[in-house]
């Protein structure tokens, strides 16, 4: 070898242990700002290391010393999919608080167990999905329609609330902007005009969408993310708008985004979004994989959650898109990444101890704000507060379980408190009867016995993964399951971290020991091939199985034990792996045996609804009047219903406490029960809040987000995308319970409003002020509501709120509440430039504790140039 190949080797030498070696190359000083080091690192890719930067799960580049990240974390209600964590409500219910203030309170405990947890995780050098400081919430879709599934997800149907509330959420995430690196970084979803169906989400156009509409409705929640919280990733959805797969939408991401808003972050594709371009019986908008990813990226998304971005070397090569094209979405993730300090060492938010998971004083949080997100929705004859010297029966297939009150997207809390289990801390044995009624939706039900099963001395099933199909070589991970299974990809979703998507397998063992002589049943919901096996025998098996079949029936004997494994397999490319287990008797329904048990009780408590189980993002059909995850009709399931109507002929007093993501119709239950609570998915600590409110511990103070309609026969179509007859802003018909109605164990009047000044322009503000006094006999919060209307626009809205404010008043007490409105609370939709702002005109300012306009009172305005 000659010196002067010598010496290029050494040189090649150098440049690929610099970073190891701690030679300092720009990228590396701290000091310089993440633009400026990002630009640095740019130049040193290659296109196929650049490309593999743009994926979600992102591979390391040693010679660079760029480690692995993934991009996919969660943290809707709390920090999701990664352990312990401390679960809050479902993000509807913290809507129903109408407090951002608690909000940001909430959302700054979670990023402080995000970064305890990032930290720890750190130390095994490997991390993985859900591990890392990219957090793909909040969900700031418009709540449209009550049948869509993943609208628990969102902070209601209206856009104000949704903006208070998604801003409180990123500024809680993200940190203090004066820190030299964020906190987190939050995410908006899904951009932009998302609500459902989940059954067709993959080739559903979005069409003839009004400017009006999009406007006054979609879009404002996202502007005021980007605008007001600098919000550093929005991610743009599934489905096609006027067309256009909202990934690949010039307008969406280009002209609205980017160049409107001058947006400067990353934007993100739902997981799979890509492929819905080109796959068949998708949208088809694109040929190939080349042609969806070239376009995705010319269209401004900058990373995807799949795969298909791996072929945009050969889209290069093809003239699809050019090199610097691409160098524009790496250097934007590149800047992200130096932003968190995650290729940097001593970080400031590494002191966060990991003592904050799952601490007395998030604890404590969730409590706070599950208790503020309970909604009493009627309350006849005064029924609530119960006495404590009452006899109380609590019935119901909601009444003690702890993982319907997780919600979806959650994380799993260290102890769940159900209502069953709240009362019986606080009733003695002799006064409380409890029953469980009834399933939520079949005339059958499974009582579970998975809590008999344990091993390695936890309850539940030692859970092993293998990415292969063989189960072979080391596991991927070996974690616990503890409660019945419900796993999925559906939504890119993996059974575990570290998990493949497909082409993976997994065994859960367990020993179950009887507790009686009895038949027990084991129930399987499978996309996939399983097989169960029973003290080491083949005993069933299965492949793709439907409505929690009933696979095999063990004849179990007292205090014997069993030795149970389910081996699983899945390996398709064409559709979701799905596994849903659980294991007990099969119990018939029986509503005499059940009105026998309680007819003693002075009040009945049934806490009934449906669950995460059965509403969703893209689940299979699960029981009558599901569909996909969304919902075919509003009405409570007729068991349930059933059960209601023959507890009224006992003549005691009903309770019925609801736990739903979504408006529930409850026309009959209305005149049938007493007092009506709506709890939502309350988190852990829902137990002890419904509890405390039912007893007057806590005075109620919810108010809705969305409007409960009295039935199905209310709605429009639900693909069709118009606001007309939808939400309170745009209802003709009288719904059963108003958005922002709430009830309270007090009184509040309101007394005549004042304004600063009877105009406002442009720049200016005025000063609202509301005279509110409690007249009742209890201490309580009374969330205040501005609404604002035009009174020549007949197309428009009848009212639309523009601001709140939660006040604590004590009894007897009288509280002037003062609201500043700036000239953007009185922005309008012109239809003469298709645009939000100042039309001059006359104008109503409409207050008080409901959406109700019957309710309200009034005070004019006029907006002048």
């Amino acid at each position: 070898m000659n010196k002067k190949i010598k010496a290029l080797v050494g040189l090649g030498m150098l440049l690929f242990t610099a970073p190891v070696m701690g030679q300092q190359f720009p990228y590396q000083n701290t000091s310089l700002t993440p633009e400026q080091r990002a630009s640095d690192l740019l130049e040193r890719l290659t296109l196929e290391e650049k490309v593999s930067l743009m994926q979600n799960a992102s591979p390391a580049i040693p010679r660079l010393g760029i480690k692995a990240y993934d991009w996919w974390n969660e943290a809707l209600h709390g920090v999701g999919r990664a352990g312990i964590a401390t679960v809050f409500p479902q993000t509807i219910g913290m809507a129903a608080s109408f407090d951002d203030e608690l909000i940001y309170k909430v959302f700054t405990a979670v990023s402080d167990e995000a970064r305890a947890k990032y930290t720890e995780f750190s130390k095994s050098g490997n991390l993985k999905r859900y591990q890392g400081l990219t957090f793909w919430t909040p969900n700031i879709n418009i709540f449209r329609d009550p049948r869509w599934g993943r609208g628990q997800e969102t902070y209601g149907e209206d856009p104000y609330l949704t903006s208070r509330m998604g801003v409180a959420v990123v500024r809680g995430l993200q940190g203090p902007d004066n820190m030299k690196y964020d906190k987190l970084h939050a995410c908006a979803k899904h951009y932009a005009v998302h609500s459902g169906p989940e059954w067709n989400r993959h080739s559903f156009n979005a069409e003839n969408i009004s400017p009006r509409d999009l406007w006054e409705t979609y879009l404002p929640a996202f502007k005021a993310l980007v605008q007001e919280a600098d919000v550093k990733e929005v991610m743009c959805a599934y489905n096609r708008f006027e067309g256009e797969p909202c990934c690949g939408s010039n307008r969406l991401l280009m002209q609205i985004l980017r160049d409107e808003w001058k947006y400067k972050g990353i934007v993100v594709s739902d997981c799979g979004a890509i492929s819905d371009f080109w796959r068949k019986g998708d949208h088809e908008t694109h040929p190939d994989k080349e042609s969806a990813s070239a376009g995705a990226v010319l269209s401004g998304t900058d990373l995807e959650c799949g795969n298909n971005y791996k072929s945009l070397p050969e889209a290069v090569k093809k003239g699809l898109i050019d090199e610097k094209q691409i160098d524009i979405s790496v250097k934007r993730l590149l800047k992200a990444r130096f932003e968190l300090g995650e290729m940097d060492e001593h970080v400031c938010w590494d002191s966060i101890p990991y003592a904050v998971v799952d601490s007395k004083a998030h604890k404590d949080l969730a409590l706070e704000i599950a208790r503020k997100s309970i909604v009493l929705l009627q309350n006849r004859n005064n029924i609530l507060p119960l006495k404590e010297d009452m006899t109380i029966a609590l019935i119901g297939p909601n009444a003690n379980d702890s993982v319907m009150q997780w919600g979806n997207y959650n994380g799993f809390p260290s102890h769940t408190s159900t209502l069953y289990e709240a009362l019986k801390e606080r009733i003695p044995a002799s006064r409380l009867i409890y029953d469980f009624g009834c399933d939520r939706t079949s005339d059958i039900s499974l009582e579970s016995v998975f809590n008999q099963c344990s091993i390695d001395g936890k309850p539940g099933f030692r859970s092993t993964y293998w990415n292969n199909i063989k189960m072979e070589g080391k596991p991927a991970t070996v974690t616990h399951t503890s409660t019945p299974f419900q796993f999925t990809t559906l939504g890119a979703t993996v059974f575990a971290a570290g998990v493949n998507i497909q082409n993976f397998s997994a065994s859960y063992e367990s020993v179950f020991t009887a507790p009686e002589t009895e038949d027990i049943n084991f129930h399987f919901e499978a996309a996939g091939i399983l097989r169960l096996s029973i003290d080491g025998k083949e005993v069933a098996s299965g492949k793709y199985l439907k409505n929690n079949m009933n696979l095999y029936t063990l004849k179990a004997e007292k205090g014997k034990t069993y030795n149970i494994k389910i081996d699983f397999i899945f390996y398709s490319n064409d559709r979701a792996a799905q596994l849903n287990f659980d294991m007990g008797r099969n119990v018939p329904v029986n509503l005499q045996a059940s009105i026998d048990k309680v007819k003693a009780a002075d009040v009945i408590v049934f806490a009934g609804g449906i669950s995460p189980s059965l509403e969703g993002e893209e689940m299979p059909v699960s029981a009558e009047g599901f569909k996909g995850g969304d919902r075919t009709t509003i009405e409570l399931p007729a068991i349930q219903r059933r059960l209601i109507s023959e507890l009224k002929k006992l003549g005691k007093p009903i309770i019925f406490v609801n736990y739903s993501g979504s408006a529930v119709g409850l026309e009959p239950e209305s005149k049938i029960c007493d007092a009506i609570l709506q709890a939502w998915y309350p988190g852990q600590a829902g137990g002890t809040a419904v509890a405390d409110v039912l007893f007057g511990d806590y005075n109620p103070s919810g108010k809705l987000p969305v409007t409960f309609y009295k039935h199905t026969d209310q709605l429009p179509d639900f693909q069709d995308y118009s606001m007309k007859g939808r939400t309170y802003r745009y209802m003709t018909e009288n719904p059963l319970y108003s958005f922002g109605h709430g009830l309270s164990y007090t009184n509040f009047t309101y007394g005549p409003a004042t304004l600063s000044q009877q105009t406002i322009s442009q720049g200016k503000e005025v000063t609202l002020t509301i005279p509110v006094q409690n007249t009742g006999n209890y201490d309580g919060e009374e969330v205040v509501q501005v609404y604002l209307s035009c009174s020549g626009d007949k197309e428009g809205p009848s009212h639309t709120l523009r601001a709140f404010k939660r006040v604590h008043i004590a009894k007897g007490q009288r509280a002037n509440v003062s609201f500043t409105l700036d000239s953007e609370t009185f922005q309008w939709f012109d239809t003469n430039t298709n645009t939000m702002r100042m039309v001059e005109g006359n104008y109503e300012l409409l207050y008080g504790g409901t959406s109700r306009i019957d309710q309200l009172q009034k005070i004019s305005i006029s907006v002048t140039d």
